[in-house]
Formats: C-alpha cells, sequence, structure tokens
C-alpha cells in the first residue's frame, strides 16, 4: 500500500443525540481548492439516498488551526478555498437509520457505512487512507469493541484504534460495528470468517457458525477459490424484535434479522431459521457475484448518479436462485424445505399482476425509480428482478441441462464468468451472460431470454418442471397472508370470495394497503388507503374481514362503509369468484429413471 496521504477520524461525539463527528485531514490538496463529496447512493441498494442531507456542520481550517472558507457547490459537494499546506476539514453527521443501507448511533451501539459518513477528497479518491476510529466518552463505552472488515493497524482486531483502506472504493466498502457484541469464528479456506450479533438475543452461537460454516464452504468450492484479496470475512449482523435485510460488500456483509430468526439450543430448526440461512447465502454469493462479477456499468462507481444496467436479473436473480439452493445442497434444509422455499417464490411474482406490465430487464434498469420506490401500486405495476430473475435462473438451468444431456448447467455459466471476468476484474458487457448460456448450451437461446427476460410473457414453470417430476400445484388462499409453499390443508368444494386486497390493522377498522387489479375491492372502487369500518353494517377489522367475506356465497352484494382520508363512504361489493392465488410444489412420485435421473443431478449434483 502506498504511504496514506489522507487521514480520517470517526467518533460517536454524541451517542445520545445521534452524531458521528468526522475528520478528514489532505497533506496535499488541490492548490486550487480542495473538492469534498459524499456518495448519493451505497452500492447494492439501487436508489438515490443523498446521505449528505445528514451532515449537518462543515468546517474547514489549515494546518495551524486557520480558519478556512467553504463554499457548497451542490447537495453534496463542498470546496475549500486554495491554500499551499495541508488542510483538515470537520462535519457532522446525524445517524438514525437502523437499516443496512446508512449508519445508526445510539447510546448501545453504533453502526456506518463508510459511503454515509466518509467524503471522498475529489482527485485523490486512488490515494491510500487510514481512518481512526474513537472510542465515545465516557465510562458508559469502556467495554465497546470495533467489528469491520477493514485491515487494521492494531495488535486487537476488534480495538478502537488505526484502520487502513487501499482508496476511498476500499474505504466506503467496509461497514463498521461498534458496541458490545457476541462474536463467533470459523474457518473456510484457511481464511477467518466472524459472525457478529448486536442486541438481545438467546442464538446458539456454536450451531450458527457451523451452518454458515458449510454455506461459505460451499460456496467457495462452487467457485474453485476465495477471492485472493479477502484476508478476513464478517457477518455483522444487528438483531431486532422485527427485522430482514441484507448488503453484500467485498469481505463482508451487513444483516438485519429479528430474534426469532436465529437458532435456539436444542431447538427444531425453523423456517424462520432457514429463511436466515437464506439471507447469509444469498449475501456471502455475493462476494463473488457482484461484487467482483459486476456490470460494465459499475466499472468504476459513478455514486454521485443513477447507473443503468439490465443485467440485475442475473447479479440479484441467479443469486436468489442459488442462495436457497445450496441450502439443500449441502445438506442445511430438506427437499421438502426447499420446495417450500420456492414455492413462495414462485407464490410471490404469480400473485404480482405487475408481470404483465414490467419485463424483467426493465425492472433492473427501472429499479433506481420503481423497484427501490414501491408504492401502494407496485403489486399491479412492477415486477420483482429478484423474485422473478431467480426463477428465470431457475429455468435457464433447466435448458442448459436438457440441452447438454445434463453435461452442462447454470453452474459452468458461473464458472465462466468468474473466471473471465470478476477475477480479472473485467466489467460484464450488456448481453454477455446470455451469449455465454447459449455457448454452454451450444444453440441459441436467444428466444428464451427475448420471451422471459425482455418481455412480459409467463414463464411456463410447470413445462419446466416435468423435466425434474415436480408438480406445480395451486389454490384460493383464505388469506392473503399466506404466502404459499404448503398445500391447503382446507380443501373445499365451494368457490371461495376474497377481498383482493392486502390488509393490515388500524385503530378504526382495516386498513387496505394494497388493492390487486381486476380483484373484488378494485372493481366495487375501494382504493389503497381506506380503512373498512363495518360490513353490511357490523364492525370490521383485521381480523375477521377476510372471514366474514368468505361465508358469503359467490353473487353476493355487500355494503361497506369506509373512511376515505376524512370522509365516511358507502361501497357495493359484488362477490366474483376468486382465482388460484398460492402456490405449491410436490414431488411426483411415479417417473422414470430418466426424469429421476434429471432431478438428481439439479438437486444433488456430484
Amino acid at each position: 500500500m502506498n504511504k496514506p496521504g489522507i487521514h480520517y477520524t470517526i467518533k460517536a461525539s454524541h451517542p445520545e443525540a445521534h452524531i458521528y463527528t468526522i475528520t478528514c485531514k489532505v497533506d496535499k490538496p488541490n492548490t486550487r481548492g480542495q473538492k469534498f463529496q459524499l456518495p448519493a447512493w451505497i452500492p447494492g441498494s439501487y436508489m438515490i439516498r443523498d446521505f449528505a442531507k445528514n451532515i449537518i456542520r462543515f468546517e474547514a481550517s489549515d494546518n495551524n488551526n486557520k480558519k478556512l472558507q467553504v463554499k457548497k457547490l451542490n447537495k453534496a459537494l463542498w470546496q475549500v478555498e486554495p491554500v499551499k499546506a495541508g488542510i483538515i476539514i470537520e462535519y457532522d453527521v446525524y445517524a438514525w437509520d437502523l437499516s443496512v443501507r446508512t449508519a445508526h448511533l445510539d447510546t448501545t451501539h453504533g453502526f456506518f457505512n463508510g459511503t454515509s459518513v466518509f467524503v471522498a477528497v475529489v482527485g485523490q479518491e486512488d490515494s491510500a487512507c487510514t481512518v481512526d476510529i474513537q472510542r465515545p466518552d465516557g465510562d458508559s463505552y469502556k467495554n465497546w469493541r470495533v467489528a469491520t472488515s477493514l485491515p487494521t493497524l492494531e495488535k486487537d482486531l476488534y480495538s478502537f484504534g488505526i484502520y487502513q483502506a487501499e482508496n476511498y472504493d476500499d474505504l466506503i466498502d467496509h461497514p463498521v460495528e461498534t458496541g458490545t457484541f457476541n462474536l463467533g469464528s470459523f474457518d473456510v479456506n484457511g481464511i477467518q470468517h466472524d459472525i457478529v450479533l448486536t442486541g438481545q438475543h438467546r442464538a446458539d452461537m456454536h450451531k450458527l457458525c457451523d451452518d454458515l460454516q458449510i454455506i461459505c464452504q460451499t460456496h467457495a468450492d462452487f467457485f474453485g477459490e476465495l477471492p485472493g484479496d479477502i484476508k478476513r470475512y464478517v457477518f455483522l449482523t444487528m438483531v431486532v424484535g422485527d427485522g430482514y435485510g441484507g448488503l453484500e460488500h467485498r469481505s463482508s456483509t451487513s444483516l438485519l434479522c429479528s430474534r426469532n430468526d436465529l437458532p435456539l439450543r436444542d431447538q427444531p430448526q425453523t423456517a424462520e431459521y432457514r429463511n436466515f440461512l437464506g439471507l447469509c447465502s444469498h449475501e456471502y454469493f455475493h462476494t463473488w457475484n457482484v461484487k467482483r462479477i459486476k456490470p460494465a456499468a459499475y466499472l468504476p462507481y459513478d455514486l454521485s448518479q443513477e447507473v443503468y444496467t439490465e443485467q440485475l436479473w442475473a447479479f440479484e436473480g441467479i443469486t436468489s436462485y442459488y442462495d436457497e439452493l445450496s441450502l439443500l445442497r449441502n445438506k442445511l434444509i430438506s427437499e421438502e424445505h426447499y420446495l417450500e422455499m420456492l414455492g413462495k417464490t414462485i407464490t410471490r411474482v404469480l400473485r404480482g399482476n405487475g408481470r404483465f406490465k414490467q419485463s424483467v430487464a426493465e425492472s433492473s434498469f427501472d429499479t433506481w425509480t420503481r423497484f427501490y420506490k414501491q408504492d401502494e401500486s407496485a403489486p399491479n405495476n412492477i415486477v420483482s428482478y429478484y423474485a422473478k430473475g431467480s426463477l428465470i435462473a431457475l429455468v435457464l438451468d433447466f435448458e442448459i441441462r436438457k440441452a447438454t444431456a445434463n453435461k452442462k448447467s447454470l453452474d459452468n455459466v458461473m464458472h465462466i464468468l468468474w473466471q473471465e471476468y470478476g477475477k480479472v476484474k473485467a466489467g460484464v458487457p450488456e448481453m454477455a451472460i446470455e451469449n455465454i448460456a447459449s455457448d454452454i448450451a451450444g444453440t441459441d437461446l436467444n428466444d428464451f431470454f427475448n420471451q422471459y427476460l425482455y418481455s412480459t410473457t409467463d414463464i411456463p414453470l410447470q413445462e419446466y418442471f416435468n423435466q425434474v417430476g415436480i408438480s406445480l400445484n395451486s389454490y384460493i388462499s383464505e388469506s392473503i397472508d399466506n404466502n404459499g409453499g404448503n398445500a391447503n390443508k382446507q380443501e373445499s368444494s365451494i368457490p371461495l370470495t376474497t377481498l383482493g386486497a392486502r390488509v393490515v390493522a388500524d385503530s378504526l377498522g382495516a386498513k387496505l394497503t394494497h388493492v390487486y387489479d381486476n380483484g373484488n375491492a378494485q372493481n366495487a372502487g375501494l382504493s389503497a388507503g381506506d380503512i373498512v369500518i363495518a360490513i353490511d353494517n357490523l364492525k370490521a377489522n383485521k381480523s375477521n374481514l377476510e372471514k366474514t367475506i368468505q361465508l358469503y356465497p359467490v353473487g353476493s352484494k355487500l355494503l361497506l362503509h369506509v373512511f376515505r382520508r376524512d370522509e365516511l363512504m358507502t361501497f357495493s361489493l359484488t362477490l366474483k369468484a376468486s382465482k388460484d392465488n398460492t402456490w405449491y410444489l410436490s414431488f411426483i412420485e411415479d417417473v422414470d429413471d430418466t426424469i429421476l435421473q434429471n432431478r438428481n443431478k439439479w438437486l444433488n449434483p456430484v
């Protein structure tokens, strides 16, 4: 590493007020006036977040402590007056967003991503730098430690002190957790991996470490190696009452989970824990796919504005395909549990009419304004490049396997992407993945991609599942809260009716958050935001709304009293028979040897 010419300090100066104070010392500033810029977005979360809005003070001085003039050029760019010697800037950042994307600070812990707190020294982004992570003042913080994958100059990996980065891009790609936390460790290919849990919990750390070691080793074996620049990997996990999320980084990941997601000692595996393992698997797979195998448009990142690509179906969708499939392949979950998880993904995709209005490629391109800025119309108007992208990856895998008699698969596509792009730090051009898949399959797959990636054609899932002897089944769920994946336990020959809306509890009654296209609610004139207070003059609430409607036969007309804003309105709801809205998968027992072989090579490859 070159001798650092940029030196940052960061301190939780007022934890009770959620304020970090940061300084940045520049040894050789631009003699015409040094500019400083904070990113507008963070890689992996494709929305302009304008992190600079949280900077509440910005000052500058020279090496003699003489105050310098600062001019703000735009919402995230500052310029300091010209000086002949070094300069120091100091600024405060308000940190009160408990998410994996930004920064959060209180008297219990501190967390930050570099994109939220470290300004770039414009023109010197390639310079090496150091950062002094300082302990908050006061005895209350004497037991706090530091968790990050940044290389440290200290003897203790988890101590406050001096850390270093090769350049600005490196600096902002290692999130930091400070506080008191639980720590577990394991090795993968001789590289230390740590799991950090912050927050109250009763997790079985031994079980968690054992399972994460299996996940990480599976992915390392899949790609044939760990990236050579990883010296240590850290899972930074904030444990809360209700939360879920993850964001990948080059040598770590930031996770947010519920206490109920974690394993308890001597307790059976839960669906919540399987979801958490899937999240960990997803973020670790990103170590290769998107952190190193990345779109050409991201080399280098322009963090000041939107950067467009149609390839997120591959970087997120393919990752979403392998995150759960790998849990089956390494025996952390059963085949039945894998089908359940896959059935939930199918349900999520097929319930949304947005898949008929937006292609997955368009969803990727428009992620900045639509996918990451979802409103009440989202299920009707957009499609997820995560969810449908994973189904495209699934059937692409089947296409390649069928074309090559199981000699090749999507696995081979990923291996080529790693060797020819990720490992050598080359960006993946648009359409390159489609071309690689065609080469691997030995046949032109343009029609496949034009249908399922670039148009809104539904994927004929059952046709593909026939190759592996799996049946795709559906039914009308009695509750929109049923996420699918499991068979209907109460089969009924009587046509069911549903409201056709997603509902949450409200102090007045039942509030509609999403109203689905062509459903009974929309046809009656109901809208998202409406609060249903009565059905046929009887009080309505979240718990009884769906059940009450299902008591009426098809063709019934119901009188609904509804508050829209502060106006009381009445609507006539005519109940039409609902369509199937919930899907699950099951193995077909009586299949021939070829289909059984296809299934085994897919689910349990050697």
